[in-house]
């Protein structure tokens, strides 16, 4: 007698009481709640420290105005601290004077003492103690809040003279980028550092390139927080012809594709013509229908300002010139240069109109009413 096998049940949805084997999904997740928590956690921290921070420096303000408090008697206050709560950290004399100097210079400017909050002690140490204009310590703070620079790269963008490179040299940006792209110029450099690379006097364009992709974190940290890394050697196919592009990259905020071609000698006019051959390439064929027009970046050794403005001038495609520095600049240079603009800047605006309308005179009397 032959027996028949009973069919097996295919698996179905488990039912309730069945013991189901976790996945590393489902421990994935939990971890991602747990690290996320943490940086709420450190992010609540930092805020509230640096609001006893600021009112300790608004209480030791007010004290040295208007009861005469001085080095001595903020000495004293350390002490009394270092009594009550010995193990507390960051209250020495030294550092309660910069809490004053903290809270001076930010009062009355709520959008900045908003900002100095998302930031650590540490940056705002750092902002402070080396920036010599209010506009500085304003450029460095929203910098380092939306590009969350850690201090290490708080310390080398100070050290590089950003902000001076900045009010000095805006990035120059052909006339469709910035109407297709209105923010191109807050995303944009006119120079890059790259002094991270190490790269030798006599280095080629394929020496940089890979040393550009062994430091690509760097990198990415020197183009952007947004810039995301698509690829290198990027080929683009055209009437059967492989054309290769050297580094490809995708900005968030700007919602394009961004071509970076690398150029170890100065700046040619015919740059640009190879450049905008890959961005009708790329817009034809790897753009998707969301994204907007690519932009192009040409970034070369150096290069004569004069002649970048005219080749840029009649430039058709979204595109830019920037130049790349292995070296950290002269900073004293940069200071000297910033302050003679400065310079001219306020003479310019104190300067007269030379045609300007002419004072008013008094009316003068008429004949009616006087005596004969």
């Amino acid at each position: 007698m032959t027996r028949t096998r009973k069919p097996t049940k295919s698996p179905g949805k488990p039912k309730r009481g069945d013991i189901i084997p976790p996945s590393r999904s489902d421990f994935d997740e939990i971890l991602r709640l747990i690290e996320a928590a943490r940086g709420r956690a450190v992010a609540a921290v930092n805020t509230v420290l640096i609001d006893l921070y600021w009112q300790i420096g608004e209480r030791i303000s007010a004290r040295v105005a208007g009861n005469g408090w001085g080095q001595g008697t903020v000495e004293e206050l350390a002490e009394h601290i270092r009594r009550h709560h010995p193990n507390a950290k960051g209250f020495s004399a030294r550092n309660m004077w910069r809490m004053m100097q903290f809270f001076e210079t930010y009062r009355g400017r709520p959008k900045l003492s908003a900002l100095v909050r998302e930031l650590s002690w540490s940056h705002n140490l750092a902002i402070l103690s080396r920036s010599k204009r209010d506009e500085e310590r304003e450029f460095y703070l929203r910098m380092g809040v939306r590009e969350r620079w850690s201090f290490r790269e708080l310390q080398r963008q100070l050290n590089g003279a950003l902000f001076e490179r900045t009010v000095l040299s805006p990035p120059k940006l052909s006339t469709p980028l910035t109407e297709l792209h209105p923010g191109a110029g807050e995303v944009f450099k006119d120079t890059y550092l790259v002094e991270f690379l190490q790269l030798p006097a006599g280095h080629s364009e394929a020496d940089l390139q890979h040393a550009l992709l062994e430091k690509l974190k760097q990198f990415l940290i020197e183009l952007g927080r947004d810039f995301c890394f698509i690829g290198t050697e990027y080929v683009v196919q055209i009437g059967g012809r492989d054309f290769a592009i050297d580094l490809l990259f995708f900005h968030r905020g700007l919602n394009s594709m961004v071509a970076i071609e690398l150029k170890v000698e100065e700046f040619q006019p015919e740059h640009l013509g190879k450049l905008e051959f890959y961005l009708e390439a790329l817009d034809r064929d790897v753009k998707k229908p969301h994204e907007h027009p690519s932009i192009g970046v040409l970034l070369c050794a150096t290069r004569d300002h004069e002649v970048v403005e005219y080749a840029l001038s009649r430039a058709v495609s979204p595109t830019l010139v920037a130049e790349y520095q292995t070296r950290l600049p002269d900073k004293k240079l940069l200071r000297a240069k910033l302050h003679e603009f400065y310079e001219m800047a306020e003479a310019e605006a104190a300067r007269p109109r030379l045609e300007g309308p002419k004072p008013s005179r008094a009316p003068s009397k008429g004949r009616k009413g006087r005596k004969k």
